[in-house]
């Protein structure tokens, strides 16, 4: 089981995200109340093992701003949280040759699930469903499913429909690596990954203390239970 620690704001979180056995490390440069510089994540991921990836956060669809501050500070994926882009995708592969990983995000609006769908797929699964597989038609391995409240996406403590997702998940080409975030927490993440059974999962506010700063009890009991659950 993939695990990323999501809305790092300081080194030492970042430390202990990566000193309790997470997979990635992530960081948002999209507007957000967890919002970081490229100066601050610059001072941050040197000081990271080789082996945790880093992974910025952007809802810019500026290419070459991404990429610039992919490469500057050091990023070893990013996670493009705005509207999917065919384009800005082509752009970044081209950009990156490779050399950094793109994660593309999905939006399931949970207070108003009609928006997320199309007049030919009418329900917030089946429009999942159509939208990984057209993606995974792109080449783009790796999609993280989020909940979108309102206005704000991410950091919401929302968690969406898992049962009604659950064929969406199951029904991946292969290949796909799908990551399960929105609403996830020490005390359900387990259950998150039995239902989904994703390939990897995604958390912010679930393990903070205020935020922006890590709760390290929270932070190390999630990861336990994600590393523990069955289905991973």
């Amino acid at each position: 089981m993939w695990i990323k620690i999501c809305g790092n704001t300081n080194l030492e979180d970042a430390q202990l995200a990566a000193e309790l056995g997470a997979d990635a490390v992530g960081f948002v440069f999209a507007a957000s109340p967890r919002q970081v510089t490229p100066d601050q994540v610059a001072s941050i991921t040197p000081h990271l093992p080789d082996e945790v990836e880093r992974v910025g956060v952007f809802d810019s669809l500026d290419a070459e701003q991404i990429a610039t501050v992919a490469l500057d500070v050091g990023l070893t994926a990013v996670q493009l949280h705005g509207e999917f882009d065919e384009n800005l995708l082509s752009r970044l592969a081209e950009r990156f040759t490779g050399g950094v990983r793109i994660i593309q995000t999905l939006h399931w609006i949970v207070d108003e699930p009609d928006r997320s769908a199309s007049p030919t797929t009418r329900t917030p699964a089946a429009w999942l469903a159509a939208q990984v597989n057209r993606l995974a038609h792109l080449g783009v391995a790796r999609l993280l499913i989020d909940s979108k409240v309102g206005a704000a996406s991410g950091g919401t403590g929302v968690a969406f429909d898992w049962d009604a997702a659950r064929g969406a998940f199951a029904c991946a080409p292969n290949g796909i690596q799908l990551i399960a975030a929105g609403g996830l927490r020490p005390n359900n993440v387990a259950q998150a990954i039995a239902r989904l059974n994703p390939w990897g999962v995604d958390v912010s506010s679930g393990v903070e203390a205020s935020v922006g700063h890590k709760d390290p009890q929270l932070l190390a009991q999630f990861i336990r239970n994600a590393r523990n659950s069955p289905a991973s």
